[in-house]
């Protein structure tokens, strides 16, 4: 899957690693990117076309399905990460509804377009679907969940040739890590590493020096050897989207 001349769908496009995503498809020679944001979006550049997306509402994802031609790549990245207390089932539940249900909502509705592209999913997810924060409870669960959802979907689209891939960020110069003292890579690295692991054909991708460290181990890991193990109990017969 190489970005020229592909037509890439970026959720959350308005800041942070969204926009580098989007600047960095149109580096790439992609003929179309598609930006979905919730707010009005304005881009210099003809080839983007803003659709006003938020990915918890079925009716505005369902008008973007109409207003895209086709599709070669959609990039779920649109998230929440809020601070909170355990006991927070409502914060949880807005967590799992943006974190999870939201990017499997809209990989569902622009299915159809990518099976028949032959196109790809990337979920951008977080180091802590691996192991959890406890600071942000309900964001680690949420992360974690998508995951799993990410590493089913990868087993059953595969089958109708369409690749999915999880991309496991660390920490990221953006507005929701701005509270963490730590070293943080800068969107723009991290959008490249991203894009950079979809054409490489990584189901795994590990964009930033945190992430990074963990990638040798979880690709040789026992965890990896197992998915790839029940991956292999997928029937052959096609799953209708």
């Amino acid at each position: 899957m190489i970005i020229a001349n592909k037509a890439v769908l970026v959720t959350g496009a308005n800041r942070g690693i969204g926009r580098a995503l989007v600047e960095e498809a149109l580096r790439r020679g992609a003929k179309r990117v598609y930006a979905g944001t919730r707010q009005p979006l304005a881009h210099h550049d003809g080839r983007v076309t803003p659709l006003t997306l938020d990915i918890t509402n079925k009716e505005q994802i369902q008008r973007a399905v109409e207003e895209v031609e086709s599709l070669d790549v959609l990039v779920n990245n649109a998230g929440v990460a809020l601070v909170s207390e355990m006991s927070n089932r409502v914060s949880l539940e807005e967590h799992l509804a943006i974190n999870l249900f939201g990017p499997y909502d809209v990989t569902q509705a622009f299915l159809p377009l990518l099976i028949r592209s032959r196109g790809a999913v990337v979920n951008n997810l977080s180091m802590n679907a691996l192991a959890p924060m406890p600071l942000v409870p309900g964001y680690s669960a949420a992360k974690a969940a998508a995951f799993s959802l990410t590493q089913s979907s990868r087993a059953l689209f595969a089958r109708q040739g369409v690749s999915v891939h999880a991309v496991l960020t660390g920490p990221v110069d953006t507005d929701a890590a701005r509270g963490f003292d730590v070293p943080k890579a800068s969107p723009e690295s991290v959008a490249r590493a991203i894009f950079d692991g979809v054409e490489n054909e990584q189901e795994d991708i590990f964009p930033d020096p945190m992430s990074e460290s963990l990638a040798e181990s979880w690709r040789n890991g026992s965890a990896k050897g197992l998915e790839r193990m029940l991956a292999a109990y997928v029937g052959a017969e096609p799953v209708k989207p």
